[in-house]
């Protein structure tokens, strides 16, 4: 094969590969835009269905804290009997069985939110019992009297959370 033919080859392989080279990345960005953009829509089309979701469990975990705030508390759940210790189970209790109720909602709010949420639960709890262990304590009604004298003094760890969880909403919307 003399040089004249391998000039020849190379003058017609040369653009072609050229070309072929082009097409293909103008394809591929193509196929990549055209990805991408179905992804956006998929994504919007998502988020406008998950929001009324997402604004319900915000609404339920705000009705849980309501709930087990220890004004509205001890107030909706009365001793049954004067034994301080049965009182801190029961209200232990009562909201125990809120937060179970609720339990799920963690998978629409976030993680920051949720935790401020079990924080707020638990202090609560610790704050009935440790009143509980209080030498002036001497039953459910002097719990109870103490954990709402004591609550005058301070905010309470569920008004707290509210706070932070209506704050998390309004940068939702």
């Amino acid at each position: 094969m003399d040089t004249t033919k391998i000039i020849e080859i190379a003058a017609y392989t040369l653009p072609s590969l050229i070309t072929g080279g082009v097409a293909y990345y103008l394809f591929q960005s193509f196929f990549d835009n055209e990805e991408k953009r179905r992804n956006h829509l998929l994504l919007r089309n998502t988020q406008k269905d998950a929001l009324p979701l997402k604004l319900q469990a915000y609404e339920r975990m705000a009705l849980f804290l309501e709930r087990i705030n220890p004004s509205k508390l001890l107030i909706r759940v009365v001793p049954m009997s004067q034994d301080k210790n049965l009182y801190e189970s029961y209200l232990i209790d009562h909201i125990e069985q809120e937060f179970e109720h609720n339990l799920t909602q963690q998978i629409y709010i976030s993680d920051d939110c949720w935790n401020v949420i079990l924080t707020a639960k638990n202090t609560v709890i610790q704050n009935i019992r440790k009143t509980n262990m209080s030498d002036k304590v001497t039953g459910a009604d002097k719990l109870r009297e103490t954990i709402l004298s004591d609550l005058l003094d301070s905010d309470s760890a569920t008004t707290i959370a509210l706070a932070y969880l209506k704050k998390e909403v309004t940068q939702i919307i």
